[in-house]
């Protein structure tokens, strides 16, 4: 296995931009060819955007940053990120950072199997049609792999039917549901098209072996198949910061974990945390962020109440945290076929498989978490949340070059980040400045 070069990069939020890519070029994390690519990326040819959606008339583009000091398994990867909210990116390399001292996150991913649904109704007994259905398993099987030969050649493929019959909405009156799973392990995509496609493909022979009729037949994006799970563990002596010692801040983290497990009120916050991190990482590597979210977000009401997807206790001396939730990625296929901003997301992150992948978003997921509760439980979140924000301000009020960070400064200084309070700063700036 190739060297992986370091994610530590000291210093590189202070370089400008033309130094950052120089450092990646350096480092061999870009090429040339791809170093045009990161200075195109907020205009991709309208070829390539015609091939992505319909009716393209433009780009909108998201700022691209890289979140550092990753090391997940041992190994270090720079993490791409597409957000536009202050914060998130700083975040997960502080985080990243401590854990990194306190020996990096263990993560590890479930084989790629998702689930393809098809709804039968008019099937009679419920029980007779499972019967059915599971005395011809083979055959359905044979069906649906025949429409992705290549897939099952490669390792993957229809591995499963099941059966589940569920209560009718309407009450006891309506017929209950009878949907049959497709467990189809999709290797290195995310599979989408080829489980829609199987789901499909097998209907026919469903209708016929049960005399009823198929309506809908879809994957479904609750991949509890397909989960992720990422672990760390710190020291409490490292966890000190803001004239706190370690202890007072892993307390702060223990009640905020305990809130969300308590309250989905919080749980849903905490988790939109964890998603900050996880959704900006998607969207720099083409994956369907939305798929992505829906299926955390299914996966937290697992137990029938919404609860949070990451959990910290207090273990022997060291702060620990753990988060587990379906990710179903892809390396192949969908738009990471056609745009090369995605593929050079994946280049940056140097995985060589899907399931690596997820320990990666597993991981980037519960170090933007930590860095919110620890937040939260010490000095609040809108004291580094508002210093990047401030920034944002002072180009909105006309601020540029030096004077952004000039001005960015004294809106913290002031408690007041406003662009009002940043044109009033920036015209006294001038007005010193002035001949």
């Amino acid at each position: 296995m190739p060297d992986i070069p370091s994610s530590r990069l000291p210093g590189f939020h202070r370089l400008d931009v033309e130094a950052r890519w120089r450092e990646l070029a350096r480092r061999g994390d870009v090429s040339p060819e791809e170093l045009h690519v990161l200075r195109a990326l907020g205009s991709p040819s309208f070829e390539i955007l015609n091939q992505m959606i319909e009716n393209a008339v433009g780009v909108f583009a998201l700022p691209l940053g890289l979140g550092l000091n990753l090391t997940v398994n041992g190994r270090d990867h720079l993490v791409p990120m597409a957000v536009e909210e202050p914060s998130v990116v700083a975040a997960v390399s502080y985080a990243a950072k401590v854990v990194r001292h306190a020996g990096g996150f263990t993560a590890d991913a479930d084989a790629s199997m998702m689930i393809a649904q098809v709804q039968l109704t008019g099937y009679g007994s419920p029980e007779l049609a499972r019967e059915r259905l599971l005395a011809h398993r083979e055959q359905l099987l044979a069906l649906a792999n025949s429409f992705h030969p290549a897939l099952q050649r490669r390792g993957g493929g229809a591995r499963e039917v099941q059966v589940r019959i569920l209560p009718a909405p309407e009450g006891p009156q309506g017929e209950p549901l009878f949907i049959v799973h497709l467990l189809v392990d999709t290797q290195e995509a995310m599979g989408a098209n080829l489980l829609n496609t199987m789901a499909e493909g097998v209907a026919p022979l469903i209708e016929q072996l049960t005399g009823g009729r198929v309506y809908v037949r879809i994957l479904s994006n609750l991949a509890d198949q397909r989960l992720a799970r990422a672990s760390c563990r710190i020291p409490l002596a490292a966890l000190a910061d803001f004239d706190l010692p370690g202890e007072d801040i892993a307390e702060g983290i223990l009640q905020a974990s305990r809130f969300a497990e308590a309250d989905p009120y919080r749980a849903a916050t905490h988790n939109k945390g964890v998603m900050n991190g996880i959704d900006a990482v998607a969207i720099a590597t083409g994956q369907d962020w939305r798929a992505i979210e829906a299926g955390a977000h299914a996966y937290a009401c697992r137990t029938g109440r919404y609860g949070p997807l990451s959990r910290w206790t207090l273990e022997q001396g060291h702060l620990v945290g753990r988060i587990e939730l379906p990710l179903a990625l892809g390396m192949v296929g969908g738009p990471i076929k056609v745009h090369p901003g995605a593929q050079l997301g994946l280049k940056l992150l140097r995985v060589t498989t899907v399931r690596e992948l997820a320990m990666v978003f597993a991981s980037v997921g519960l170090a933007q978490n930590f860095a919110a509760v620890r937040a939260l439980g010490s000095v609040g979140i809108q004291k580094g949340h508002m210093a990047l924000h401030a920034r944002c301000v002072a180009v909105t009020a006309g601020a540029r070059g030096l004077d952004v960070e000039k001005v960015a400064r004294l809106l913290v200084e002031r408690g007041s980040v406003k662009v009002e309070t940043a044109r009033e700063i920036l015209a006294s700036c001038q007005a010193v400045t002035a001949p």
